[in-house]
């Protein structure tokens, strides 16, 4: 495929990617950072936020599962959560978060279990989505093309 298609799916799909609420302006200002000193920046801030990402779901399920809740340490992990979502813009996750807290809050077990299915759901389909991404960038500069800014 031609550089020029690849930056043409590239804009496509991440513009896809804010209308639709997977990310944020926050997105963009980490791309912003990112220079040719350090053109892997985004990439390995991304991977830190998934690395974090699993592990704090991993803790949250092991918290909920606990005959007693700890739901000071459940709102903890979240706020975890949500503060690496937001740093990233990973949007779709921090609003999950938002009403993760509420639940904590609440002391809502099943409002929790139910909030940490559907922050799963949105991190793996936002780390997909990032992932398509950083392919199509890779794509794009093996073919000696330039990947296209979006601000």
């Amino acid at each position: 495929m031609e550089s020029s298609d690849l930056q043409r799916r590239y804009i496509d799909f991440t513009s896809t990617l804010f209308r639709e609420g997977f990310l944020d302006s926050q997105y963009t200002q980490l791309q912003q950072l990112q220079d040719e000193s350090n053109p892997e920046f985004v990439t390995e801030v991304v991977t830190l936020f998934f690395q974090d990402s699993e592990k704090l779901q991993d803790d949250l399920t092991r918290t909920l599962d606990q005959e007693v809740v700890d739901f000071k340490k459940v709102a903890a992990h979240v706020h975890q959560l949500k503060g690496s979502s937001a740093s990233i813009g990973a949007q779709r996750v921090k609003n999950v978060c938002m009403a993760f807290r509420i639940c904590c809050e609440e002391m809502n077990r099943e409002g929790c279990l139910g909030c940490l299915q559907q922050a799963r759901q949105e991190y793996f389909l936002v780390k997909s989505k990032l992932e398509t991404v950083f392919r199509l960038e890779q794509q794009i500069v093996a073919g000696g093309g330039s990947i296209p800014t979006m601000w």
